[in-house]
C-alpha cells in the first residue's frame, strides 16, 4: 500500500528573509514574525514604497529599513536616501483574530523609543492629516515624545482581510538603518 503524505506547513525558519529594494532603500522582515510578499515604488509622494506583507498573529512585528544609496539630506534628485520616504502598507491579516487597531512605531535603535533629537518621525511637522492614510480605520492620533507612534483606531481588519496603510517618514538627521515597529490591536475580553 502506498501512502501518500503531504509536506508540514512551513515553519517561520524556513521561510528566507531577505533585502527588497525599493528607491533609496530596502526593506526585511529579517526579524521575524511576518512575511513580505512584495516591494515596489521610489518612495516619493508620487510613488510610494508600497509594500505587500502577511502577517500570521496579532502579535507586534518589526520591519528593518537600510539605506542602499548614499544620504544626501534633502536631496530629492532620486539618486540619494534623502529623509523623507513615502510609505503605504498593505497588510494581510492570517491571524485569525480580528484587529481593532493598528499601531505603528519608529525606532532608529532597536528596542528603544525614537526621541526629539534623532529626527526621526512621521512627519511631525505637519499636525494635518494630508500624508496619514487608511482604507479601514477612521481615525488616527500620534505621540511625538518620547516615542514616535502612530495609532489608528475605530475600525476593523477581520481575519482574511487586507488593511492598507499610509504615511510619511521624515529623518531631518537621516541614518542607514532604522525600524518600524507594527502592532495589530484585538479586542480585549
Amino acid at each position: 500500500m502506498l501512502l501518500w503524505t503531504l509536506p508540514a506547513p512551513a515553519q517561520e525558519s524556513e521561510f528566507e528573509h531577505r533585502q527588497w529594494p525599493a528607491g533609496a532603500y530596502s526593506f526585511s522582515d529579517e526579524l521575524g514574525g511576518f512575511h513580505i510578499r512584495s516591494v515596489t515604488g521610489r518612495g516619493t509622494r508620487e510613488d510610494p514604497v508600497v509594500i505587500s506583507e502577511e502577517m500570521n498573529s496579532a502579535s507586534p512585528v518589526t520591519l528593518v529599513i537600510r539605506t542602499i544609496r548614499p544620504i544626501r539630506a534633502f536631496d530629492f534628485s532620486g539618486n540619494y536616501a534623502n529623509g523623507f520616504l513615502h510609505v503605504r502598507l498593505e497588510i494581510l491579516n492570517n491571524s485569525r483574530l480580528a484587529w481593532i487597531e493598528f499601531e505603528f512605531e519608529l525606532q532608529e535603535q532597536l528596542h528603544e523609543p525614537s526621541l526629539f533629537g534623532d529626527g526621526l518621525s512621521f512627519d511631525q511637522r505637519r499636525t494635518d492629516a494630508r500624508t496619514i492614510s487608511s482604507d479601514s480605520f477612521m481615525e488616527f492620533s500620534r505621540d511625538f515624545e518620547p516615542y514616535d507612534r502612530l495609532l489608528l483606531r475605530n475600525g476593523k481588519v477581520d481575519p482574511g482581510e487586507t488593511a492598507t496603510f499610509g504615511f510619511l517618514i521624515t529623518d531631518f538627521t537621516p541614518k542607514s538603518q532604522f525600524y518600524l515597529v507594527q502592532d495589530p490591536r484585538i479586542p480585549s475580553t
